[in-house]
């Protein structure tokens, strides 16, 4: 069948734009076949737009010519079809359908396109392999309920987000693509240079410099969706290109932009999911955070907190926890309640747990009847030990508590992720309950073992809290940052800080990260410039769109909310990029390229 030109054919309605009150009219849609049923003379089209799909009937007493067509339709041919709204009959009503109570007669049919067999069923609930969606990936949109779907998610995202904050007097501004290279963080991607042959251009891992200038520029509240780049290993909630909601306001403090972050998420979660999020949301020190769930994104659907019971057993004859204090490091509890759930498997395989977060392995203990434990390492724990363990973590019969003892680092990360995926496993997590939280008063700076010398923790414009100033010099390790973070369901979807404003506090953080003034000029001098004219207090956030669109629709990669992802390994398996490129385009650059063994 050769495809019909359209002739001046024009779409009259979406798929689901289609009511029972149009009844008795004439109708033009256009889209994709589906399906197609043949009921041993009447013919079923299920013909699909990006709305949703509405049901052709081509019926030969009502118009033989068009029915004798449609026997030669096949799947993802592309149709235009004019006919009359009618209601089906009550015994093939779909309630499963936008349009389940209401089909086309066809009349009059184009076929615009013709379509190879697809290599994968796009009426099919259970996808391919994921391999094989992202090499046909304009195919795994266009499947019903799929990517494509979270993709209009994201669209409602953007608009909502652009009307709030235009209402809110931000500006939309863009900012640079190519630009210099901050080392400070993951690694840049690098991009060469033809007019200054060994000179490069560096992707921007965040539009972090420009917004402060922006901010110096008078523009007082600033925003963009812009799109970011980080050469970095990935994950689940990773890719090496992704999107920033990016924020920066003037003359504000904390409170005044969490209101404002605040009421946009309560719209976006009211508009997309029709649910009311509860404000203020809960704010928690990161110390605090640390001391209870061991991470600095907690998930609070659960309970399930740590305890520390480093004081306890301080003076202890059970050598591992001894021997962790003595090493000023801690030891910590984790009950979980009704733990009959766990097996005697489950426990012994959380010492593999445990390695990966770089633990030697989980003690543990079964609480029996009168508060008596069952656990290898009860002969070495004396009586008040135990008992004392038991009153501190509220343990009774039936719980069973775990323990990890090393530095401080260890522990939480150990326990704290534990506790995650216990949580999944025992089914302790609502899927449907949103719990913001602020994480707040971070750190100012980490020290890095490797490196000898302190770094930042968030990045080097954040400000300290006024009154640790006087310990910027002397004690690093003790300075809180006016750093923030929003965590939802246990992952950090925005982070931020107020900013330093002024040019003799950046040099003295700059001095604590062992930036020299030469070296500081080299890397950061049009900033510490721009600071010395007249720069406002200012502050901001950036929120991860791919990670709060995944969460709004339950993805569990953000490739699925991204239209052309890349692999684990950074490439598409689409385009095939990254590819080779020819030795001219290198010869251009002044750049060759080194086969590695």
């Amino acid at each position: 069948m050769k495809p019909d030109a359209q002739d001046g054919w024009e779409r009259t309605h979406l798929s689901t734009e289609i009511r029972e009150e149009d009844v008795d009219k004439q109708v033009l849609v256009m889209g994709w076949v589906l399906r197609r049923r043949d009921h041993g003379g009447v013919i079923f089209v299920d013909l699909r737009d990006r709305r949703g799909l509405v049901q052709l009937v081509f019926n030969p007493e009502y118009a033989p010519e068009v029915h004798q067509r449609a026997h030669s339709l096949r799947p993802e041919w592309v149709l235009a079809a004019k006919g009359v709204v009618r209601r089906r009959p009550d015994d093939s009503l779909n309630p499963d359908m936008a349009t389940g109570s209401i089909e086309i007669f066809v009349d009059e049919l184009k076929v615009l396109n013709r379509s190879e067999p697809p290599p994968f069923p796009l009426d099919d609930e259970t996808p391919p392999t994921d391999a094989v969606r992202y090499r046909y990936r304009y195919l795994d949109l266009r499947r019903m309920g799929g990517a494509g779907t979270n993709l209009l998610v994201r669209h409602k995202f953007n608009a909502l987000v652009r009307e709030f904050l235009n209402h809110e007097e931000f500006v939309d501004v863009e900012t640079p693509f190519l630009t210099t290279s901050t080392p400070e963080g993951a690694r840049d991607y690098l991009v060469p240079s033809r007019t200054m042959p060994g000179r490069f251009y560096a992707l921007p891992q965040s539009p972090q410099i420009f917004k402060q200038l922006l901010m110096v520029a008078g523009f007082e509240r600033y925003y963009q969706i812009v799109r970011c780049f980080r050469d970095e290993d990935l994950r689940a909630d990773r890719q090496p290109e992704f999107t920033q909601l990016d924020m920066e306001t003037s003359f504000i403090e904390e409170d005044r932009l969490f209101d404002i972050v605040e009421r946009l998420m309560i719209l976006v979660f009211r508009e997309i999911l029709g649910r009311e999020i509860p404000r203020p949301f809960l704010r928690l020190p990161y110390r605090e955070a640390m001391d209870r769930y061991g991470l600095d994104k907690p998930d609070l659907r659960f309970e399930m907190e740590l305890r520390d019971i480093t004081e306890i057993v301080r003076s202890t004859e059970f050598g591992v926890f001894r021997s962790a204090v003595e090493n000023n490091g801690i030891v910590k509890a984790l009950t979980v309640h009704k733990g009959e759930r766990l097996s005697r498997k489950d426990l012994d395989d959380l010492r593999d747990f445990a390695v990966v977060y770089g633990g030697k392995g989980v003690a543990y203990t079964r609480i029996k009847e009168g508060g008596e434990w069952q656990s290898p390492i009860a002969k070495f724990l004396s009586p008040e030990e135990r008992s004392s363990i038991n009153r501190h973590t509220a343990a009774v019969p039936g719980d069973v508590i775990l323990f990890g003892a090393d530095s401080a680092k260890v522990v939480n990360d150990v326990l704290g992720n534990l506790r995650n995926s216990l949580a999944r496993k025992l089914n302790e997590i609502a899927d449907d309950e949103y719990r913001f939280v602020w994480i707040t008063d971070f750190p100012m700076f980490e020290y890095d073992e490797d490196e000898k010398r302190y770094k930042a923790m968030h990045h080097p414009f954040t400000a300290p809290r006024e009154e640790d100033l006087d310990h910027l010099e002397r004690s690093p390790e003790s300075v809180r940052a006016r750093a923030y973070d929003l965590v939802l369901n246990g992952a950090e979807i925005g982070g931020g800080s107020m900013r330093i404003h002024r040019s003799d506090i950046q040099d003295r953080v700059f001095s604590v990260l062992g930036l020299g003034e030469a070296e500081a000029q080299e890397k950061f001098g049009f900033l510490l410039e721009a600071l010395r004219y007249g720069a406002p207090p200012h502050g901001g956030i950036a929120f991860g769109v791919d990670r709060i669109v995944a969460l709004l629709t339950g993805s569990e990669s953000i490739r699925e909310v991204i239209a052309f992802p890349k692999t684990q390994k950074a490439t598409c398996l689409l385009t095939g990029a990254p590819t080779p490129v020819g030795p001219e385009q290198l010869k251009e650059l002044g750049l060759k390229t080194v086969r590695k063994a």
